[in-house]
């Protein structure tokens, strides 16, 4: 990348401060700030796409059953890495896979298959984004494998990538008035958002020139003129352009498209096709907006629906209490207060239409609550998804931890064995060495402390069998560790899947290490071969001394 290397800034930004391993928490400020904020004007970002690619796809991508190239695999991986969303680690959402497809089935040529699309979007209910090798797997075996063929799929790939990454808005051939000679000459023209630059054939390999695009360029038809058709014209600052098209259809849409570019020039606008990004993900953000206003609507509902209720339980109450006075003062006064009676009557008339009213109300409110419930219930069964996958992980590192306290005690007490064993060995031989007066009960010690030191070795050996049995145990632990990491998506996926910038380079496994009272790998398979060659050679001579 042409960039230097600053040492002092490396050491100094990834110093030892005992925070733990690196994360993209760390690396991905060292790499904005001091590598990719340095970058030259000539910096080819497709080369740059190509050095990622090339760190990572040998490692992720393992389907033999692929129908498209590995060039074809790196142009959608490009694709994935410019339609995914800005976090980590990158997915890319059910919309903007739709987008891909659909631009692809275009390029194609084939109709766009809305039924299609719709059955293979309720296969994803429970993964509604997929990685970049989820991506390259859906195109180069899932999605076009039985009905296109590979070289129609490579062609559309290959204009897609065109299109959203190289800013490739418009190609094709044209016939150009040359400036010195006034000679017309057939050119391979490629339309950017800032500049039209044209080649001697479509291979790119030798460019002619280039019409840079500003905000004081127009372009305009011209009337046909000396047997030429079809021609326009592109008047820049200091030069024109004269153009000559295959045809009107041609020559309209060549028009319009470099009309398009310099009003994005005069607009101050990127790439139309990142602005129709960043548009789509405004709109997705609104309406993730409007679904959160509309959830707190449904909570002030839901208090408001609370607040009636009490009230019309008040009012029912007061309704019942009004109807026993009513009756009571009804037998009391029947004959002297009939107007009296007559008004409570249509008292408790507006009462029940006031409640049939709210009533009503009521029922509209406990419909709408029982929708939101509804949302409230798939959301708490999501959770408790998540929650169930950070506690199997969570019990396999504890599985894990009590595997390695265990190995480390049987470890040990091998040590204490091998120790005691050595001791009694040094006691026999200082023994050895005393009067021959004592020889006698010397040799009978020695043959108890021999029967001893069998039990010990035989002791030795089932440890040794219990340490096998532990180290399968802990390969166990740690194939269900990696498997529970790989359904959780840790930190090592994050950092693995971030732009395919960082990867980090995990060890092998290791075979089992012969242990020692002297530590794990201590002496080699030779080196303790010959130490046991010594040992009974030292033996037989104590034998033939006794």
């Amino acid at each position: 990348m042409k960039i230097p290397h600053d040492p002092v800034t490396f050491e100094e930004h990834f110093k030892d401060d005992g925070k733990g391993p690196l994360s993209s928490d760390g690396y991905m400020p060292y790499l904005n700030r001091f590598i990719l904020d340095k970058v030259q004007e000539d910096f080819d970002v497709t080369e740059f796409h190509r050095m990622c690619w090339t760190l990572c796809y040998k490692k992720k991508m393992h389907s033999p059953h692929l129908s498209i190239s590995e060039s074809d695999a790196f142009k959608v991986w490009c694709i994935f890495n410019f339609l995914s969303e800005d976090k980590y680690p990158l997915t890319i959402i059910i919309e903007e896979i739709q987008y891909f497809l659909r631009k692809l089935t275009e390029a194609m040529g084939i109709g766009w298959d809305a039924e299609k699309f719709d059955e293979y979007k309720s296969k994803l209910t429970s993964k509604s984004c997929l990685s970049a090798w989820d991506t390259i797997n859906l195109v180069g075996m899932t999605y076009f494998c039985m009905e296109v063929n590979p070289q129609t799929l490579s062609m559309g790939i290959n204009h897609v990538f065109t299109e959203l990454i190289l800013d490739v808005l418009k190609q094709g051939y044209m016939v150009k008035k040359g400036h010195k000679r006034k000679n017309w000459s057939e050119r391979w023209f490629v339309l950017r958002p800032t500049a039209l630059s044209y080649y001697e054939s479509e291979d790119l390999l030798e460019k002619k020139g280039e019409i840079v695009l500003d905000q004081s360029c127009c372009v305009e038809a011209l009337h046909d003129k000396d047997g030429k058709k079809c021609l326009f014209i592109i008047k820049c600052a200091d030069k024109s352009f004269e153009i000559r098209a295959p045809d009107k259809k041609k020559r309209q849409e060549w028009i319009q498209a470099v009309q398009s570019c310099i009003q994005l020039c005069r607009m101050g606008l990127s790439s139309p096709h990142r602005e129709a990004r960043l548009r789509r993900r405004e709109a997705r953000q609104r309406q993730h907006a409007e679904e959160e206003e509309l959830a707190e609507r449904m909570k002030e509902l839901q208090a408001a629906n609370e607040r009636k209720q009490r009230e019309l339980e008040d009012m029912r109450m007061k309704m019942e209490e009004a109807a026993a006075k009513a009756a009571q003062e009804e037998l009391q006064r029947k004959k002297t207060e009939l107007d009296l009676q007559d008004r409570y009557r249509l008292d408790l008339e507006r009462e029940k239409m006031v409640r049939q009213q709210m009533e009503e109300q009521m029922a509209q409110k406990s419909s709408e609550l029982e929708q939101y419930l509804q949302r409230v219930r798939e959301l708490e069964d999501m959770y408790h998804l998540l929650e169930e996958a950070l506690e199997d992980e969570r019990q396999a590192k504890q599985d894990e931890e009590a595997m390695r306290k265990l190995q480390s005690r049987l470890l040990e007490e091998e040590a204490a064995k091998r120790a005691e064993l050595e001791q009694l060995h040094l006691l026999q031989q200082k023994e050895l060495f005393q009067t021959e007066a004592e020889k006698k009960e010397l040799i009978a010690e020695q043959q108890a402390k021999e029967r001893d030191l069998e039990a010990a070795a035989e002791q030795l050996q089932r440890l040794e069998k219990e340490r096998q049995d532990v180290l399968e145990q802990y390969e166990e632990m740690s194939k269900k560790l990696e498997r529970a990491s790989t359904k959780t998506k840790t930190w090592k996926d994050k950092v693995a899947k971030h732009e395919g910038l960082v990867r980090l380079i995990q060890p092998g496994h290791k075979e089992p290490q012969r242990m020692t009272n002297w530590g794990p790998a201590s002496f080699t398979d030779a080196e303790l071969e010959m130490r046991k060659k010594f040992w009974q050679q030292r033996k037989a001579q104590e034998a033939q001394t006794q």
